[in-house]
């Protein structure tokens, strides 16, 4: 996503007051940097946390062991329970989470493309699903766009007072 959209929807989370914080697994802190390559950004980045192993989703970010022993990381629900729990843990209005398989091969059982992106405030959840092709770089990449745009869709909703809780 080009920096000024990205500064476009930091903006908006910024004039609203609301506040950020995400949780990266596939995309390995790329999110994270992206969001701090915008000037300004401290006004609404609580912070981050790449939990790559599984085991640290679990004790860092709360998402359920049982879950994990059952569907392994890359799952969407996995992905609503990172962006709940690093949302919670970073005291921020928003949380952002994405798991997933960059490749080249596959892993736990998902083949490489496979990417769940979601987003979280305290009324509003969602996930989405994506199988992306490419190169390990690209569907990273890609990854970080995607949890853009799910971004904009929360700060979309920043101005309706009636999804939030105040």
């Amino acid at each position: 996503m080009p920096a000024d959209r990205t500064a476009a929807i930091l903006a908006r989370l910024i004039d609203a007051g609301r506040t950020l914080a995400v949780a990266e697994s596939l995309t390995g802190g790329a999110l994270a940097a992206e969001l701090v390559s915008v000037p300004g950004v401290s006004a609404v980045l609580r912070g981050g946390v790449v939990a790559y192993a599984t085991d640290l989703k679990t004790s860092v970010l709360g998402v359920d062991e049982d879950l994990l022993a059952a569907h392994g990381p890359v799952h969407p629900q996995v992905a609503l329970e990172m962006a709940d729990g690093v949302r919670a843990r970073l005291g921020a209005d928003i949380g952002l989470g994405t798991t997933g398989v960059a490749g080249p091969g596959p892993a736990d059982g998902r083949p490489a493309g496979t990417v769940f992106v979601a987003c979280t405030t305290p009324t509003w959840r969602t996930v989405r699903g994506y199988h992306l092709a490419g190169t390990r770089p690209a569907v990273r990449s890609a990854t970080v766009a995607l949890a853009l745009a799910l971004l904009r869709q929360a700060g979309e909703q920043v101005g309706d007072r009636s999804r939030w809780d105040e």
